[in-house]
């Protein structure tokens, strides 16, 4: 290093200085890894249509992110399976029999509205299959119901039997029944106890740390506990909501998108607990059976704020997503 006026000129480098040691690509892999059992169970349940919707989806995520790089002037980054992984997050929310058109516009949106125009890889704000799962239940919501989509099986969507005619309902879904996936819902998402084993093996592999998901799952727990101890015959039991619709895929898979969930251990907990306590209040007071996304994309708004509740020290090593590093 050169001296300037007798002093030496010290060059360092922006934090964090701390490496993990894995990449983008690395977590993206696991995490696709991770979601296997639940488009195995899915393929199971729908056989070609959960093919189709979910190849779609797949297929239209990775060709957006490459179109849009291209006009970018960037290198293409479809080797790092971060666009295939939101694909098949967006094809596990929507209906297995939904229109071709309607899976390649939603996984487009996606893509496109939700990361590519922040920036691309790292520069979300809102959870990136959640965007484009919104903009289609409000444009087509016809098309976005699982019930009216699926009148040829002989499955049911139970929060829409919730909704509409109350808890005594559910006493026809058994736990086990819910938790292998005989429910309507999102293709890949009601696949309940396939979703679970994903989620944990996220966190044996440490690509997740356990604190939003617990959190939100506590926070639906809590929240469904309250409204069924005031009114028992009126609510459901905090187990139905948990494995009814796409609570555990929310609390494992979208809750946890690393650019837009908070940082550090208290933010974290904050933002799960309050996305779980807005999942309830979604289903009961909301036109919306399932408030699983918009209760996440709520609680994505508020990770700004919610990360100043205990910032990190000035210049110091902060208690930060390491896999955002690649």
């Amino acid at each position: 290093m050169k001296p300037l006026n007798g002093s030496p000129v010290l060059t360092v480098s922006i934090p964090p200085h701390a490496h993990c040691g894995r990449t983008f690509k690395q977590d993206a892999f696991e995490t696709i890894i991770a979601l296997l059992p639940a488009a195995a169970f899915a393929i199971w349940h729908y056989q070609m249509l959960a093919v189709r919707v979910l190849a779609l989806s797949c297929f239209a995520a990775v060709i957006t992110e490459t179109i849009c790089l291209y006009f970018m002037k960037r290198e293409i980054e479809a080797d790092n399976y971060t666009a295939l992984l939101y694909g098949l997050m967006f094809g596990f929310l929507i209906p297995p029999a939904a229109p071709w058109w309607l899976v390649v516009a939603g996984s487009f949106i996606s893509v496109f509205m939700g990361r590519m125009i922040f920036g691309g890889l790292g520069t979300n704000p809102l959870c990136v299959p959640l965007v484009g799962w919104a903009v289609l239940a409000v444009s087509w919501p016809e098309l976005m119901d699982f019930d009216m989509t699926m009148l040829a099986s002989e499955l049911t969507y139970p929060l829409s039997q919730l909704k509409n005619f109350g808890p005594e309902t559910l006493d026809e879904y058994s736990i086990k029944s819910l938790l292998l996936g005989f429910q309507l819902g999102g293709t890949g998402a009601a696949q309940a106890g396939a979703v679970m084993l994903g989620g944990i093996y996220l966190l044996v592999r440490r690509i997740v740390r356990p604190d939003i998901p617990l959190a939100f799952i506590a926070g639906v727990a809590a929240t469904a506990a309250i409204f069924f101890f005031i009114e028992p015959l009126e609510y459901a039991s905090p187990e139905y909501h948990l494995i009814c619709g796409s609570t555990l895929f929310g609390a494992f898979f979208l809750a946890t998108d690393g650019p837009s969930s908070p940082a550090g251990h208290i933010p974290m907990l904050v933002y799960g607990f309050i996305g779980g306590a807005l999942v309830v209040i979604i289903r009961v007071y909301g036109i919306y059976p399932d408030g699983v996304p918009f209760a996440i994309l709520l609680a994505n708004l508020m990770t700004p704020l919610i990360d100043k509740l205990k910032p990190g020290p000035f210049g110091g090593i902060t208690n930060i997503h390491l896999r955002r590093r690649s």
